[in-house]
């Protein structure tokens, strides 16, 4: 059944997830407000919006501030959300290594400024906070469920810690309609610094992929439409009130075998290269998602049919 229509906050609505939640909630009938990072031209005068620019006139409003600033709250409150997605963070691991503290500000902060929010904010009915699967660290079997030890080892993972930590605390102590999602390594069209968008600009390009280290470190690589698809699970499911969550596909994939398909899937004749490995790498991240299996999320999208559509939109955009 379709959820009602809701007046929806969306923190970080420019970015990659979160332009695509965006669309997801407008064509769901939404009214959807975006926060988005202000900046020298994303301002109170003016707005230059990165991804949500074909939709900007279906939004409810576009409110750009600084999401750890002391004017936050108020400026959120003003449209009276009744469903609040906080996907706004600092959220590059080498920017952790260079400006740890700037990185916590916003993760941690800009959290907190979210929790006070849905404290304060009577329309509120729920809130959905968005940790890592950086969080756990390597995993320590097969697969990382929820009760997996939490051993953060960047920064920016310990960063993302202590806003979930704290959000759960928010749950403890002040019985906050909120879920936590931790997403495990999200890919498709926009997402432009990770991994994967790397290895295909570079294939390409008939360019060599760089693989730090031997290339053996794995991920757990989920499209971003199922992951969009989760957060309105997360919104929507009774049952995953005050509860962290994991998405992902269930299979890792190691680094070097992801460069091979993307040069195979590109048709390049891109070599591959090995660097240095870098500081904090997790050796291993593949979720167990059965918690959120039980309330009726799955990956539906095989990584090779996502890194075909990725693929496809980097040509186009390229």
């Amino acid at each position: 059944m379709a959820e009602p229509p809701r007046r929806v906050l969306v923190t970080g609505a420019d970015g990659f997830i979160g332009s695509h939640l965006v669309e997801r909630l407008l064509d769901a009938g939404h009214e959807v407000t975006a926060v988005v990072r202000a900046s020298s031209t994303v301002g109170t005068s003016e707005l230059r919006l990165r991804n949500l620019a074909p939709v900007r006139e279906r939004l409810a409003g576009v409110v750009a501030l600084d999401i750890a600033s002391a004017d936050a709250v108020a400026r959120m409150a003003e449209c009276a959300p009744q469903w609040v997605f906080h996907l706004a963070a600092e959220a590059f691991v080498e920017r952790s290594f260079t400006q740890p503290h700037e990185v916590l500000r916003t993760n941690l902060g800009g959290t907190m400024n979210v929790l006070q929010l849905a404290r304060q904010c009577g329309s509120i009915e729920r809130t959905i906070v968005t940790s890592s699967s950086e969080v756990y660290g390597t995993a320590q079997r097969e697969r990382i469920d929820e009760q997996h030890p939490l051993e953060p080892t960047s920064p920016y993972a310990a960063s993302k810690l202590a806003a979930d930590r704290m959000a759960a605390a928010f749950v403890h102590t002040w019985s906050l309609p909120l879920v936590i999602v931790r997403p495990f390594n999200c890919y498709g069209p926009r997402h432009v610094y990770d991994v994967i968008p790397r290895f295909i600009a570079r294939a390409l390009a008939g360019e060599p992929l760089r693989i730090f280290g031997d290339g053996r470190q794995s991920r757990d690589f989920t499209y971003v439409d199922d992951m969009v698809a989760a957060f309105e699970l997360a919104a929507a499911h009774p049952d995953a009130l005050g509860r962290a969550i994991n998405f992902g596909s269930g299979e890792a994939v190691s680094i070097a075998e992801l460069a091979r398909t993307i040069i195979e899937l590109t048709g390049s004749r891109s070599a591959i290269e090995h660097a240095p490995p870098r500081a904090a790498e997790v050796a291993r991240l593949c979720c167990d998602a059965s918690r959120a299996h039980a309330l009726g999320w799955r990956a539906r999208v095989p990584l090779e049919d996502g890194l075909r559509r990725n693929i496809a939109w980097a040509r186009e955009h390229g």
